[in-house]
């Protein structure tokens, strides 16, 4: 049996039926990551010693007959922006090469409680800023598919790491799409929760507004396993809050009306991501699923409005980083050119771009004129999606508007690897779950589709996202 390409369910049952111990599912997997990591680079830490003394905790539990926890026994790899106490935690960044973390992220802490083995930390753009998975400190990550491809980013090593079944599941974060792009790419399922749904206590912050944790799996039931597992309210996180009940838990997909956003098929979509969508389309209407054409007709300014909001509250998170209370320092003769020799040699191009934008943005005379403006534009969208969701239930996208593209390939043209986000940074706008599913192949390239649902409904986007499995 190859225990690495199991599921939680089915790893669950094999264990409480004893044919594999935990110790074995741990190392099935720190031997994937042994193999294939030199090559793909999608951990920057293994956690080895650890995980084997965990998955011995799971079976004496087991042989003791004790109730097996939700996640019991499933390896996870984590971002490395995301804290896990007395582990490094660099966010990809060499300012923060020597940071060992105080104290456990809360949706670390929640894992831990159910039983969840933690395999190591996972390689990122630098500071979760990028689309490709190029722009880490610790080198690239590459497609597992293809290694002359990117996985996509800024959770490159999360998803990679389950694609090449380096991990079962796994933990990103999304700013503008940052665990859906991954997913798209390297043909997993990665999910973006509802802002708020998940605390952010403890996560590296990118741009608070708009940051979501949010789960990478094999199949859409193991991406929902790992949701329930780490939602909910948390008095460390003020934005956090508790799932509203509703009377009527059951969502039939078969009841569910699906838009269809016309903005999303046409100018600047590459053709090959139009046939699959369509042929995803093609299926729904099939098994009889209600589909209409709508609008977002601000949806195009996605990018310009998040280009502004994100790197202004960017260069406010990053301020920390000055080499005086933690990470690292080069002195200086003076206090302020401590900052500038800090900052200066171990910040990456592509952050320093981001925080002298985001501080332009803010800077007097210049913030009615951007900060001001995209915050209004953020409105907009956020309006069209609720005028489009008292017609339809969900909304169906491609999740990329392109392929999985070369290594290196966008490197030098910032503004087309912007582009990465066009379709699904308008859901960090609004705050609204989303999930990526696998749709097809172009080669050897995957290729993902995106369900988006309004605010609190990630049961709907789940089941769609569930049915439209089956169906592929």
């Amino acid at each position: 049996m190859d225990i690495s390409s199991l599921t939680i369910k089915k790893i669950r049952k094999s264990l409480i039926d004893k044919k594999f111990s935990c110790k074995e599912v741990v190392e099935s997997y720190l031997d994937n990551i042994q193999k294939l990591n030199k090559e793909i680079n999608a951990f920057i830490t293994v956690l080895d010693k650890q995980a084997i003394k965990q998955a011995k905790e799971i079976d004496k539990l087991i042989s003791q007959g004790e109730t097996l926890p939700a996640l019991g026994g499933v390896p996870i790899a984590i971002k490395d922006n995301m804290l896990v106490e007395g582990e490094r935690c660099t966010a990809g960044s060499k300012i923060l090469d020597n940071y060992i973390a105080p104290y456990n992220a809360t949706v670390i802490k929640k894992i831990k409680e159910q039983g969840g083995i933690i395999l190591g930390k996972t390689n990122l753009d630098e500071f979760a800023m990028g689309a490709s998975g190029e722009y880490s400190a610790y080198g690239p990550t590459k497609n597992p598919h293809n290694l002359e491809y990117v996985p996509g980013g800024s959770s490159s090593g999360s998803a990679a790491a389950v694609s090449a079944q380096m991990s079962m599941v796994a933990l990103g974060s999304d700013t503008a799409g940052s665990v859906r792009c991954p997913s798209s790419f390297c043909g997993v399922v990665g999910m973006k929760p509802t802002y708020g749904a998940v605390s952010r206590y403890g996560l590296i912050a990118l741009a608070s507004s708009l940051d979501q944790i949010g789960p990478i799996a094999k199949n859409v039931e193991d991406a929902e396993v790992l949701f329930n597992v780490i939602k909910g309210k948390d008095f460390m996180d003020a934005t956090s809050y508790e799932q509203p009940q509703k009377a009527d838990k059951k969502v039939d997909i078969k009841n569910l009306k699906i838009g269809v956003v016309k903005e999303c098929l046409g100018h600047g979509i590459q053709k090959e991501i139009v046939d699959i969508t369509k042929e995803a389309i093609n299926k729904l209407e099939k098994q009889g699923i209600r589909i209409e054409t709508v609008s977002l007709p601000h949806l195009e300014y996605g990018v310009a409005c998040y280009y502004i909001i994100m790197p202004a509250e960017a260069s406010s998170n990053l301020a920390r980083y000055d080499g005086v209370k933690f990470g690292m320092r080069r002195e200086a003769d003076n206090l302020l050119n401590n900052y500038f020799e800090t900052r200066g040699e171990f910040f990456g191009p592509e952050v320093k771009r981001r925080i002298m934008i985001g501080t332009y943005c803010l800077s007097s005379g210049y913030y009615d004129s951007y900060y001001l403006k995209a915050q209004k534009m953020q409105n907009k969208i956020k309006q069209d999606f609720e005028k489009v969701f008292e017609k339809v239930d969900l909304l169906l996208t491609p999740t990329s508007p392109f392929l999985p593209f070369k290594l290196e390939e966008r490197l030098k043209d910032p503004l087309s690897m912007y582009m990465a986000d066009l379709l699904t940074v308008p859901a960090n706008l609004a705050g609204l779950p989303a999930i990526s599913v696998p749709a097809g192949r172009v080669g050897d390239l995957p290729v993902g589709i995106q369900f988006m649902a309004p605010q609190y409904e990630e049961e709907r986007i789940f089941k769609a996202a569930k049915f439209f499995e089956d169906l592929c």
